[in-house]
């Protein structure tokens, strides 16, 4: 019944790898890594300030 299973597989043209190998490609390249949002504000209002010259 494998056997059976396995060749109906390769004659449809879906291997379970490839759906796998398929699954993990969408995982790595689907989901958006950099946050667009934070990047509306200007990167002068992102940063911290600087106070300097104040000594005890």
């Amino acid at each position: 019944m494998n056997r059976i299973q396995k060749l109906f597989e390769q004659i449809a043209g879906v291997y379970q790898a490839e759906t796998h190998r398929w699954a993990v490609a969408q995982e790595i390249f689907a989901t958006p890594r950099v946050d667009v949002a934070a990047l509306q504000k200007p990167a002068c209002w992102r940063r911290k300030s600087r106070i300097y010259g104040t000594r005890r």
